[in-house]
């Protein structure tokens, strides 16, 4: 059984099927290291065939590179406090792209989607102390943990206006005050008519419930202003073997290969490369995991459902 988590971390594989990697390293994944794609090699060694036509072959997600001291760097992927009030990202033009709120595979897309051809895909998290200081950002943590180490070390970026801050991070000061003056018109009244965030319940229960009216919206207030860059990441991949029902690996004619099972993210999405909810991988690798371990021992699966009225 192949299990061994995808190939987030194939360089060859990345430059052939992500869009927005053509070499493969102008994507930084989350997923462990270790996660290659040794699995789907061995699969296709066997005489199993990858499925590519999805509707995207990697579970995207908006990632921040953090330095570490001994001159490597970690991937975090920026999951909850997008959603939080008084944050929003930005682009290189100062402009904002997506509902920061939505889920992180629907954020990259939006991303991808504003950048230019042959541009890198990156963004800017942008907010002020006092978010900062409540949520904190990517990898900074909340107060009372400190911040000058993220400083000095350039992940964190801080600027005492709006002008500095674009100035540090390489953003246009004229696009970045424009869209933060439209941005906290509405946010005071916990609105968003750009991109409507707050409006889902999938946006809200990831915002901070305590803030009203809207869990999600908050003006950007006084400086100073601090912002994390943006790049392109994931948290696994979406592409892999052809499987069957029982997730039997199949071949080039669509013939189940005796004996050879794969799931998780070596086995192909079975939501064809789209991101409906959270766990969409965890739930059919579970699912998958099951349903082949007893289709290889000749168990068949039981109907548990009850037959009372």
């Amino acid at each position: 059984m192949l299990a061994s988590g995808g190939f987030p971390h194939d360089t060859a594989r990345k430059a052939s099927l992500f869009p927005h990697a053509p070499t493969g390293r102008e994507h930084w994944s989350a997923a462990p290291e270790s996660n290659t794609g040794d699995g789907i090699r061995l699969g296709e060694s066997a005489g199993g065939k990858m499925r590519t036509d999805l509707s995207d072959a990697g579970a995207w997600a908006p990632v921040s590179l953090v330095p570490h001291r001994d001159g490597s760097l970690g991937r975090f992927p920026h999951l909850i406090e997008r959603a939080k009030p008084g944050l929003i990202m930005v682009r290189s033009d100062g402009k904002r792209f997506a509902n920061e709120a939505d889920s992180y595979h629907d954020v990259m897309k939006a991303l991808f989607a504003a950048t230019p051809a042959g541009a890198p895909a990156e963004a800017w998290a942008i907010c002020d102390a006092t978010f900062l200081r409540r949520y904190g950002l990517g990898r900074v943590r909340p107060w009372p943990f400190p911040i000058g180490p993220w400083l000095r070390n350039g992940y964190l970026k801080r600027g005492a206006s709006i002008a500095a801050l674009a100035e540090a991070c390489g953003i246009s000061a004229e696009g970045l005050r424009a869209t933060i003056t439209s941005y906290n018109r509405f946010a005071v009244r916990g609105e968003d008519p750009a991109f409507r965030r707050g409006d889902t319940p999938y946006n809200r229960v990831q915002g901070d419930m305590a803030h009203h009216p809207n869990p999600c919206v908050a003006p950007i207030g006084a400086g100073p202003f601090y912002a994390v860059k943006i790049v392109a990441g994931s948290l696994g991949t979406f592409a892999g073997l052809n499987t069957d029902e029982h997730a039997r690996v199949l071949d080039a004619q669509a013939k189940p290969i005796d004996g050879l099972y794969a799931v998780g993210n070596d086995m192909a999405s079975i939501m064809a490369g789209r991101y409906p909810s959270g766990g969409i991988t965890l739930g059919p690798a579970m699912t998958f995991g099951y349903v082949a371990a007893h289709h290889a021992s000749g168990i068949p699966l039981k109907n548990n459902r009850s037959t009372a009225a």
